[in-house]
């Protein structure tokens, strides 16, 4: 069955406000199935007793997010260097280690209710690098996903060429995702030296523009994004 997603655009906002919105997203679907589950059998629930599915596009102003499991080892500047240059940081409740948010990236955060689509994260991650590698084929580029790696990659099998376009971690709780992807468009790549991104080493990173050798329009892009969301999740995006 077709799900409806809600759409958000929010331009450019905080890291940590936009954090705080996903939580507040994902807590609500939370309690709703809490609420659920703790229903007598014979007990009807109230239609309005239903978890809703969101998709969020947000740029950020320059900020590093580390994930739970990652390593402070892998911020390379000093925080005096950091708060010189105009770059928040975070350690948040995500998987995967250390990335980059900042202007001309289109971070997406989908807080969706798996239980609606499929109940496997592998499979979410997949899809989510599916949305990329399709809109990265409609301006002619190859995406590629690279083994045991969460992302999206230009010749991911290529020795020393290898390059990450699209960064990835989630959350998860009771069946309800947070957090995202975070594709780089016309993004400074300079902000990815002073960290190991992913906690990859020796690999590079791309954005549309190097790629392309122009500046790519953002709201092209999230034309194309939203369009192939649509596509590999089955829904419909409504504006909220």
């Amino acid at each position: 069955m077709q799900q409806s997603v809600y759409f958000e655009d929010l331009g450019v906002k905080p890291y940590k406000e936009v954090w705080d919105y996903q939580e507040l997203l994902l807590k609500k679907a939370t309690d709703i199935k809490g609420m659920l589950r703790n229903m007598p059998e014979n007990e009807q629930p109230s239609p309005s007793l239903n978890t809703t599915n969101h998709l969020i596009f947000v740029e950020h102003p320059p900020v590093y997010t580390l994930g739970k499991n990652g390593k402070e080892s892998h911020v390379l500047i000093s925080e005096a260097e950091r708060l010189e240059k105009g770059i928040e940081y975070f350690h948040i409740n995500r998987g995967g280690d250390i990335t980059f948010h900042g202007p001309q990236q289109i971070v997406g955060y989908p807080i969706l209710d798996l239980e609606k689509f499929k109940t496997d994260l592998g499979w979410y991650l997949r899809s989510l690098e599916e949305v990329i590698i399709l809109t990265m084929a409609n301006y002619g580029l190859k995406g590629e996903r690279s083994a045991g790696e969460t992302g999206v990659w230009l010749d991911a099998s290529i020795k020393g060429k290898e390059r990450k376009i699209c960064a990835m971690g989630i959350k998860c709780s009771r069946w309800i995702t947070m957090h995202g992807f975070a594709f780089n468009v016309n993004t400074n790549l300079n902000y990815f030296s002073h960290i190991v991104p992913c906690g990859i080493e020796n690999k590079q990173v791309a954005s549309l523009e190097n790629e392309l050798g122009r500046a790519i329009p953002l709201e092209e892009v999230k034309l194309f994004l939203k369009h192939n969301f649509e596509k590999v999740f089955n829904c419909k995006l409504i504006n909220s």
